[in-house]
């Protein structure tokens, strides 16, 4: 009969009917109460709690009929587990302490395991490490592995809440070596559990992944919905890597399932409420906070309500609710600076802002003595406190020392990320420290570039991580075949609602993918310093803009001098950012437009006074990220000169640093559909009969991608969609279906230049903190020099034109911007050309 009970676990609909089945069928007691405790499992982890409780009496009263002493204690035992997931745990640990009384053998240290669960989920962690242990000894003693592996299990879950990471590893090892069979699934995926939860601790955030990945593949085979602790520790990563939307979302789906028990419930509460805090929508993360520190409290499980409250306070804080919070703040976050939590530096954070005098900076300093824990993250929110601790005192020096010491801590915890997706989000952490950082530079010109240059396009230093750059992904694959599918649908005019359902499917899945993959090194690109950056400037001016505390800062380095001025205000530019943009969709379409309003506008806002320090020289301008997508050439002081537009210096730097390939040939690709027929490609390539062309049939993706490598210079005209929603699957149309930038990351080795005449090409979506995704980013973290791309909508019979200018300009050795300098000046004189050609940027070299 133990393989009914164990059937409740690994196959609940299995275990039912043939429990159901014994109820019918038998009168003896002993067998009617395992079927009754087989039901009872079954309803507690489906959170049918009332079910659960009138079939776990019944199952007692079965076995003391039964007079059994043994049966009734195990009976008795899932009873209080039982009311403990129906959030009675005070209940349930006298239910446990009762079963435990007298018990022997095998059955004494099985329902110490149970105990010491229940005793974790009410925050005893050092309790319930001491009954694991002695359970575990007592199961090896035994020669019971399967008991033993489990109690190791819980061992480890235990242990990871002390703190204590590399015994919790060894636990849970131990726990996998002792499952070997397959009838164990069930406790393999809690040991995938337990090591993808401990990864996450020790801020290896891919690992953890690819481990939830394994155990969530597990649930896949057994055609089962994923426990409530694998959807939570998934949500946690996510949350971490900075995807607190996704989190948000996933917790919310599980949520609205009724087959979740309220300790279940209350845990998944509370990471939403930090989901969506983390993703800006503090009233909503008031309403989940308050949802799970009641369920908590009805638990009696203080610990995790203390958590939940923590999150609450923070939610209020954010929404403005901040009266009274002050000593609540306090209060909560002393509780957890005693436990040594890895909340406590947070808690004190706020706690410090709340107060006044000097017991702010006793707060923050506290807060600042976790600068030394284990998990980055943790440190990271320690140095901030450090730092707003010195700014109280007004020691600049030590803001900036601390600043960087966090934002050190940042590029440990995105050391190992592959994904270019997950490198950029997680400098979200660090927009805080980077916040007070710019602050206390912006005072000198040289500090604030250095510090605008630590803090910005840090992602694209670092190649982005492929699972295998000569074979594309099922997933992948799947998903540009859905994409000819739907592009065929459209023209047709055919249903496409189970191929939209279908590409969302697909594009989860290339996502989910791409985020466990491991960087390729682990060595984190070096800042680029102020004296290289002047050194290099030579007849060029650098000018990059900052914005410090939502005013933009314009710092000028040229002929060995860096000087900075104050323009407009972040709020003015982006009021004048939607008019831009129509004014020259409008030139686009062929309409009157008049941009030389706007444009003086747009540079009095984002220049200021720093105009007057412009040299007659060639300009690369190093925008904020929100603005690197301006249509540049509309501003007055850039129309008659060559300009460039990069991340920043050191990506600049880096590009110039590139050498131009020896024999590397031209390649011209015309995608499918395009009004103009991509009517400039056949006159490329009479001009250049050696290049390789791809057009009609032949312009295909892995045609495309197989002549990008390492190739000198790539024309590719093609329909182009920027996807704000998800920069990496911004895409161009080819003949069997869209080249997206997952695409573009396998490319072994960078084209040099590249020309993209298609609608948005260049647009980039400014994600985390100063960082960049998009076609054009992607080009530029695999090594690409130099790019050509639009902004905005253009017209396709001017672009054709344009397009052949700026190839006769660089084919005489013109760089891009300035071969795009030139074509400007001559569409000077048609109102659709030259709008057509303010759209286009040179970005890079």
């Amino acid at each position: 009969m133990e393989e009914l009970l164990q059937l409740a676990i690994d196959d609940p609909e299995r275990g039912r009917r043939q429990a159901e089945d014994l109820l019918t069928s038998s009168a003896d007691p002993a067998v009617l109460s395992y079927a009754h405790q087989c039901l009872g499992i079954v309803a507690r982890d489906a959170g049918q709690a009332e079910l659960a409780d009138t079939h776990l009496r019944a199952g007692l009263r079965a076995a003391q009929l039964a007079r059994d002493a043994d049966r009734e204690r195990d009976v008795r035992a899932s009873y209080g587990t039982a009311l403990a997931c129906a959030g009675r745990s005070r209940q349930g640990l006298v239910q446990l302490q009762r079963a435990m009384a007298g018990a022997s053998g095998h059955v004494a240290p099985r329902i110490a395991v149970r105990m010491a669960g229940v005793l974790a989920t009410t925050g005893r962690f050092a309790d319930s490490a001491a009954v694991l242990r002695d359970a575990a000894a007592s199961f090896s003693a035994l020669d019971d592995s399967v008991w033993e592996a489990r109690a190791r299990i819980w061992l480890a879950h235990t242990l990871l809440h002390l703190g204590q990471l590399d015994d919790a590893q060894e636990e849970a090892e131990s726990a996998g070596r002792l499952y070997d069979g397959p009838e164990t699934v069930w406790e393999r995926i809690s040991v995938l559990e337990n090591l993808a939860d401990i990864a996450a601790a020790r801020g290896d955030l891919v690992r953890s992944l690819r481990l939830g990945a394994e155990a969530a593949r597990f649930c896949a085979e057994l055609g089962v919905e994923p426990r409530a602790e694998l959807v939570g520790q998934n949500a946690s990563v996510h949350l971490a890597a900075g995807l607190a939307d996704d989190a948000a979302a996933v917790l919310g789906q599980r949520l609205a399932t009724t087959s979740l028990t309220e300790m279940d419930r209350a845990e998944l509460q509370l990471l939403r409420a930090d989901a969506l805090l983390a993703a800006g929508r503090p009233s909503d993360a008031i309403e989940e906070a308050r949802a799970a520190r009641r369920g908590f409290e009805h638990a009696g499980r203080t610990w995790y309500a203390r958590r939940a409250q923590a999150t609450l306070l923070q939610a209020r804080v954010r929404a403005g609710e901040v009266r009274g919070a002050a000593a609540e703040a306090r209060g909560v976050a002393e509780a957890l600076d005693t436990e040594g939590a890895p909340e406590a530096p947070l808690a004190l954070t706020l706690a410090g802002r709340l107060a006044r005098g000097a017991d702010r900076i006793d707060l923050w300093t506290r807060a600042a003595s976790y600068r030394h824990h284990p998990n980055a993250l943790v440190r990271a929110a320690a140095w901030h406190a450090q730092g707003l601790a010195r700014e109280e005192t007004h020691d600049r020096g030590g803001v900036l020392r601390a600043a960087a010491a966090g934002l050190d801590a940042i590029d440990e915890h995105r050391r190992l990320i592959g994904s270019s997706e997950l490198r950029a989000l997680a400098t979200t952490h660090g927009r805080e420290l980077t916040t007070i950082a710019l602050r206390h530079a912006a005072s000198d010109a040289r500090t604030l570039l250095r510090w605008s240059e630590r803090t910005r396009a840090t992602a694209l230093a670092q190649p982005p991580a492929t699972s295998d750059a000569a074979t594309i992904p099922a997933s992948l694959a799947a998903l540009r075949d859905n994409g000819r599918q739907l592009a065929e649908a459209r023209q047709e005019g055919t249903p496409t609602e189970e191929l939209e359902r279908e590409r969302r499917r697909l594009e989860r899945a290339v996502r989910a993918e791409s985020h466990t993959l491991s960087a390729t090194t682990a060595t984190q690109q070096r800042p680029t310093s102020v004296e290289e950056i002047v050194a290099a400037t030579g007849e060029t001016c650098l000018v990059e803009l900052v914005d410090v505390d939502g005013s933009l800062h314009v710092v000028v380095a040229h002929a060995g001098k860096v000087r900075r001025r104050v323009a407009g205000t972040t709020s003015e530019i982006a009021a004048l950012l939607g008019p831009a943009g129509m004014l020259l969709r409008r030139a686009a379409r062929g309409r009157p437009a008049d941009t030389a309003t706007i444009g003086r506008s747009l540079q009095q806002a984002v220049l200021g006074d720093a105009v007057r320090l412009l040299p007659d020289a060639p300009v690369t301008l190093a925008p904020t990220a929100r603005l690197h997508g301006l249509a540049w050439s509309l501003l007055p002081a850039l129309q008659d000169r060559p300009f460039a537009v990069v991340p920043s210096a050191g990506q600049w730097l880096r590009a110039r640093a590139t050498p131009a390939p020896q024999q590397a040939g031209t390649v011209l690709v015309a995608g499918p559909a395009l009004a103009s027929g991509g009517a400039e490609v056949p006159v490329l390539a009479e001009r250049h009969p050696d290049a390789v062309l791809l057009d009609g049939p032949r312009a295909t993706l892995e045609a495309v991608l197989a002549h990008l490598d390492g190739a000198g210079l790539v024309h590719l005209a093609a329909h182009g969609r920027f996807r704000a929603d998800s920069p990496l699957f911004s895409a161009l149309d080819l003949a069997d279906g869209p080249l997206t930038v997952h695409d573009l990351e396998r490319v072994p080795r960078a084209p040099y230049r590249v020309v993209l005449s298609a609608c948005e090409s260049g647009v980039l979506a400014p994600v985390g903190a100063e960082e960049l995704l998009g076609l054009a980013a992607a080009l530029f973290s695999l090594g690409t020099a130099g790019l050509v791309c639009s902004v905005g909508e253009v017209n396709d019979d001017a672009t054709a034109d344009l397009m052949v200018g700026l190839h006769a300009a660089l084919a005489d050795g013109s760089d891009p911007a300035t071969a795009l300098c030139e074509v400007r000046r001559r569409a000077a004189g048609d109102p659709v050309a030259a709008g057509t050609a303010a759209a286009f940027l040179a970005l890079g070299v």
